[in-house]
């Protein structure tokens, strides 16, 4: 009997979340299964890979396959690395402890990598959220100049009329008394 490792579709349409599991390779994708190791939401970024590492681990000991993806999964959170160097224990190559050691090393380096894009990716988002208010505000304070500027205008259209009314007859005030003056 194979046995894989594989990812069994659960969810709605077009919000799929994935159950990793151990099955025969003779069963359906979504039908039956030995042990389910975890959870995989690709909607997430980064992608949200939940499951337990060490029943992983055993069974990539005891012979079952993992699928294209689940293998790139367990690459990503070091099942495959942790296997690799428990074959060279195996093997006398090197001591559990050494093997634990670059192991340890290993995950903390990853983990740190997987935070740091986290917050460079809240930090982006955060930018990308300032970037559009000020960019809203600079369009705000734009049209609020652009309707002060029509209402000055509106406001300078009617105000001239009874001020040219004025300066017409105060024009006209002194030409007439130049005229009465010029008469007598």
């Amino acid at each position: 009997m194979a046995v894989k490792i594989r990812l069994a579709r659960r969810g709605r349409k077009k919000a799929s979340t994935y159950d990793i599991v151990v099955a025969d390779s003779r069963s359906p994708r979504d039908g039956r299964f030995i042990e389910k190791l975890g959870t995989y939401n690709p909607h997430t970024n980064p992608a949200t890979i939940n499951y337990d590492a060490d029943r992983a681990f055993y069974w990539m000991m005891t012979g079952a396959q993992p699928t294209d993806t689940v293998r790139a999964m367990l690459s990503y959170r070091g099942v495959l690395y942790r296997r690799h160097l428990q074959l060279g224990v195996d093997k006398g190559a090197i001591t559990q402890e050494v093997a634990d050691q670059r192991f340890d090393a290993w995950k903390q380096e990853k983990d740190a990598k997987i935070e740091g894009k986290r917050t460079g990716l809240v930090d982006a988002k955060e930018e990308a959220r300032k970037a559009a208010l000020a960019a809203e505000t600079k369009v705000k304070e734009a049209r609020a100049e652009n309707l002060r500027q029509k209402q000055a205008a509106l406001l300078a259209a009617n105000a001239p009329a009874p001020a040219a009314e004025e300066a017409a007859d105060a024009a006209e005030a002194p030409a007439a008394e130049a005229t009465e003056a010029a008469a007598e």
